[in-house]
């Protein structure tokens, strides 16, 4: 139905709406008076939030990643949702649809949250004119209702502040919300609480129809499980709900060495088969990772291990090439060192790390979720924070991650030598997971997360790549059928291969919530 405005607001708005039409490229032919007749609410307030300011469009190009480069027509700087509706609606509308890339902190690695030659939404703006509003916690302190621009390390803050918080993280705090939830949302929680993904209770999404919708298990529940784990595919969280419990104070954080893969698998696999969400012999954090020829045995992430102990690591690495890392946090609120101890002692009894390589502090909660800003702080202090990271995330199925090991830890990794960065790997359960949902994950009941988070320089990248294709390769010959997390592909054939059975569901989608294919044209699933 058209709107009826004063005839001055009226050619306001047609002014507008061409201006718009400029800056993302539709065709001049295009009937101006018919669109904006059939615009519910003509784009009055957008126009002017879409700047093409040559910094602006440069920060839109690229991400962390550093590799991928698509130049947007336009940024889009919301103050509100409604923007970003209108934004939409008028791309859906256009006789020539422009694509819409949503940009939260600008995490992704491949260019996921690019639109050549169409519009990126910077969700940071969104936090600017929130006021303050974005995070709200109830006040019976059960859930918060979040804004999807929001970032977790200042989600951790705002619940922290009431006693309460979310159960479920990402390694790192400085990703938004709705570009966690878009993936999964995995750390070393996961195989106790499952992935973020699996701890949301309802959302407010903007479709690729433009259509503002709120979702949850019940109510739109189609839209809930595509959006999550979807890739940001079939629409823009602009709000999340989220579970929380009450925060602990402190945690017991220990690390242990293997150099012997089987016992490692063996002892986490142990460690996660005790994961009831209100199971107090469960432990509230297993991860792995590998200790290579890297230097410092902990200048990749943290400040853990002793400085007096650093030589007797590094003499372990170079002996044995691949030292492998058990670390485990259990949350605690200020009990006595001994009934601590006690109980750790019970949990850590029988497993199989080397004698002698047993490290532990006690720290404040929010200091161990926040453990990788020290990492990034030393890394931008030397000038390598924002480098090319070639990142390459897999679930490796558990049947087959003795052979992973062999193939591509010691066969592939090891030869090469390129470790400059964290590897890690470690299990999770996959009955901790909503099958409904878009993500995608291994068969089995148990898999392996395993992230080469690299950092290359910009001349010596190509070896980097040329590592991952390896890695693929062996992986795709030796018959073991991983799944990428963060996926990157080149062919519509990939990924459909990758979805696999979730594939006509996904596609089904897509036409159902986002049938211009508008949204995300950085995944490069449909276009």
């Amino acid at each position: 139905m058209a709107v009826s405005l004063p005839l001055p607001s009226y050619f306001t708005a047609i002014f507008i709406i061409s201006r718009l039409m400029s800056i993302v490229g539709i065709s001049k032919h295009w009937n101006i008076m018919n669109i904006s007749s059939k615009l519910s609410v003509p784009p009055l307030d957008v126009a002017d939030k879409l700047s093409v300011d040559p910094s602006a469009v440069e920060s839109a190009s690229r991400d962390f990643g550093h590799i991928a480069k698509s130049v947007p027509k336009a940024v889009l700087h919301p103050s509100s949702v409604e923007d970003i509706a209108t934004l939409v609606k008028f791309s859906y509308n256009s006789s020539v649809p422009f694509t819409v890339a949503v940009k939260g902190h600008g995490h992704s690695v491949r260019g996921q949250a690019m639109a050549e030659n169409g519009v990126v939404v910077d969700m940071a703006s969104m936090k600017k004119h929130r006021n303050g509003t974005g995070i709200r916690v109830s006040s019976d302190g059960l859930y918060a209702d979040v804004g999807g621009e929001q970032l977790w390390f200042d989600v951790l803050n705002a619940t922290s502040k009431h006693g309460v918080a979310p159960v479920s993280w990402t390694d790192y705090l400085y990703l938004t919300v709705g570009g966690t939830l878009s993936n999964a949302g995995i750390s070393g929680q996961t195989f106790r609480f499952g992935p973020q993904i699996s701890n949301v209770y309802e959302m407010d999404v903007i479709t690729g129809k433009a259509e503002i919708v709120t979702c949850s298990p019940k109510k739109n529940s189609e839209l809930f499980y595509a959006v999550l784990g979807g890739l940001g595919q079939f629409g823009i969280i602009t709000r999340a709900r989220i579970p929380l419990e009450p925060a602990p104070k402190r945690v017991k954080w220990v690390r242990m060495l293997y150099n012997d893969f089987s016992a490692f698998t063996r002892d986490q696999e142990l460690l996660v088969s005790i994961n009831g969400r209100r199971d107090r012999n469960a432990l509230d954090y297993v991860e792995g990772s590998l200790l290579m020829d890297q230097g410092s045995p902990d200048n990749w992430r943290s400040s853990f291990f002793p400085p007096k102990d650093h030589k007797r690591i590094t003499s372990l690495i170079t002996n044995h090439g691949i030292i492998y890392c058990l670390e485990v946090v259990k949350h605690h609120d200020d009990q006595s060192e001994d009934t601590l101890d006690k109980e750790m002692r019970q949990l850590l009894k029988g497993l199989s790390y080397m004698p002698g390589f047993m490290f532990e502090k006690d720290v404040l909660y929010a200091e161990f979720l926040n453990r990788v800003e020290s990492g990034e702080v030393k890394l931008r202090s030397k000038g390598l924070w924002d480098v090319p990271h070639p990142w390459l995330n897999l679930f490796v199925p558990k049947s087959r991650i003795a052979d992973f090991n062999d193939g591509v830890f010691k066969g592939i990794v090891l030869k090469r030598n390129i470790t400059k960065g964290p590897v890690l790997v470690y299990p999770m359960n996959r009955q901790k997971w909503d099958d409904r949902m878009s993500a995608v994950i291994p068969d089995e009941e148990i898999f392996y997360a395993v992230g080469f988070l690299l950092s290359s320089g910009f001349d010596d990248r190509e070896a980097f790549d040329d590592q991952n294709e390896e890695i693929l390769q062996f992986c795709d010959e030796a018959g073991i059928r991983i799944k990428q997390y963060l996926p990157h592909f080149t062919s519509k054939d990939a990924w459909i291969h990758h979805f696999g059975s979730k594939w006509e569901t996904f596609q089904q989608r897509k036409h159902q919530f986002d049938p211009k294919m508008l949204l995300s044209p950085g995944q490069r699933i449909f276009n």
